[in-house]
């Protein structure tokens, strides 16, 4: 379903690249080396480093109601999760070391590697995702982020990508025909089970994350009442569950 595929070694923001095309068809993939304005969730800076990283956003139109499609960027999390698994499976890395910290982070050894970021107008969307490749700690741009070769995974990005995108054809395929894959998304999370702390815009609460909704909303119980959390950072306190 990925056609056509752009491919340049540097640009400002993939996702915004697409963003400015409202007649770009679904399927749309672009791909660079390099986003010199790359953004994270909130507006938040996105940094990588020229020939470290690929920065990848494609364009989707879903026929789904448009209150499923917070799914969007969960879908394109179990994709990059299970792309990398299957790339590190060729060379017998432990696939376990991979997992989701919901709604967007993909995580190494519980260090972040990919971030993703689902832009939408209510007739298309933009799914954009920033993988760290060959970045060294020193140009990591936190303490907590990784890279796929500090992590010891294999570093080829062409075939990274590839991975990527044909499990997100597999999902997406799915979520279009209206399968629950909240099991799916389980069998990666780190999230799920832990005490956690969700900041969100209107402030945070504390408590156990036992789930998602039908609509991919983290489920948290906070002293007995559940909580829905459709936007917010989390942060991962201690086993909960």
């Amino acid at each position: 379903m990925w056609h056509p595929i752009e491919v340049v070694a540097s640009t400002g923001s993939t996702n915004d690249d697409l963003a400015r095309r409202p007649d770009a068809p679904a399927g749309l993939v672009r791909i660079a080396g390099h986003q010199t304005a790359g953004r994270g969730r909130f507006d938040r800076v996105w940094q990588d480093v020229p020939g470290a990283g690929v920065a990848v956003s494609l364009v989707l139109r879903p026929a789904r109601d448009v209150t499923h499609w917070g799914w969007l960027s969960l879908l394109m999390g179990m994709a990059v999760a299970d792309g990398l698994r299957a790339v590190g499976d060729e060379v017998g890395c432990d696939a376990s070391r991979i997992s989701l910290k919901w709604p967007n982070d993909v995580l190494i050894d519980d260090a972040k590697v990919c971030g993703i970021l689902a832009q939408t107008d209510g007739q298309s969307a933009v799914v954009g995702w920033g993988l760290n490749v060959a970045m060294t700690r020193d140009e990591l741009p936190v303490p907590t982020a990784t890279s796929l070769a500090l992590a010891g995974w294999p570093t080829d990005a062409t075939r990274a990508v590839a991975a990527v995108l044909r499990q997100m054809q597999h999902y997406y395929t799915l979520w279009e025909d209206g399968y629950d894959l909240r099991d799916d998304y389980l069998r990666l999370s780190s999230t799920i089970g832990q005490r956690v702390r969700v900041e969100r815009p209107d402030g945070f609460i504390e408590g156990d994350a036992v789930g998602l909704s039908i609509t991919g909303a983290l489920l948290v119980d906070v002293d007995g009442e559940r909580v829905a959390v459709e936007v917010g950072d989390v942060i991962h306190l201690r086993k909960g569950l």
